[in-house]
């Protein structure tokens, strides 16, 4: 009884492992057709975190209804939102979801595996992406690699107002399993987000003082249509592959055309 006792003394002496906090952080607008369930892919995190932009439909609703920390803000754009919600979260690690992206099961506990070996500052991991009824293999759309969780204090994301990226201090581990991007699902969220990137995109043309001119806006459309279509070999991807490679065209497209409207003293229709 003597040595049992003293063998329980000596395990309960032993301290356990405590695994580093991970936050999950969504930034959000009008989300509710998604974020019930982009919350549900990160209930393994310590912390999921939702700042909304002004969200005029149930997504504040259903964040808080799904277990998430939900703060609103004004919308400054995508890099600093992102950064302004990397700043509320309380975690030693921070994961950037996006409303319309879910973690697998098999990512998650790679994530888990990776803060706790705590080999890198942040992690890349591949993205599949879905655009209408397929997820693209080819188009530039796979592996799609994105750096997405970082250590506090080692990465903050570009202030760009659109396709910000997360800017490592340190180095950067890469992951073997794919977030889960439903990117697209009808003809109708892409013209309404090509509408709303290219307004965004136009305006920083303007505020880096680049200027643009309606040839120039069909060459841009021209090139980024073979670019995806031939060079990425979108055409593997059969008709989702040409709409993309279209989408992707009309894009560039408007982006240039709204600057040159600007240019000629007109501004771009609200994003």
């Amino acid at each position: 009884m003597k040595g049992l006792r003293y063998h329980r003394r000596t395990l309960a002496s032993v301290a356990l492992p405590v695994s580093p906090r991970l936050s999950v952080v969504i930034i959000t607008r009008n989300e509710a057709i998604n974020i019930a369930a982009c919350i549900a892919s990160a209930r393994f995190a310590d912390q999921v975190l939702v700042l909304d932009a002004g969200s005029d439909d149930d997504t504040v609703t259903l964040a808080r209804q799904a277990g998430a920390e939900v703060h609103q803000a004004d919308w400054p754009g995508f890099g600093a939102q992102k950064n302004r919600a990397f700043a509320l979260a309380d975690g030693q690690w921070l994961f950037s979801l996006d409303a319309d992206e879910r973690i697998p099961a098999a990512l998650a506990d790679e994530i888990r595996a990776a803060i706790g070996t705590g080999a890198h500052d942040a992690y890349d991991l591949p993205r599949r992406s879905l655009f209408l009824s397929r997820f693209m293999r080819h188009a530039g759309w796979w592996p799609d690699r994105t750096c997405r969780l970082v250590r506090r204090g080692r990465g903050r994301f570009s202030d760009r107002a659109v396709h910000e990226r997360l800017i490592v201090d340190g180095t950067v581990g890469h992951l073997r399993h794919p977030l889960v991007h439903y990117s697209f699902r009808d003809v109708e969220s892409v013209l309404d987000k090509m509408n709303r990137y290219s307004t965004a995109a136009a305006a920083e043309m303007a505020q880096g003082g680049r200027r643009a001119s309606l040839a120039g806006a069909i060459g841009h459309g021209l090139w980024t249509f073979f670019r995806t279509y031939v060079l990425k070999l979108g055409i593997l991807d059969g008709a989702e592959g040409f709409l993309l490679a279209v989408s992707n065209a009309e894009g560039s497209y408007y982006k240039h055309l709204k600057r040159w409207q600007m240019e000629r003293g007109l501004p771009p229709p609200p994003a």
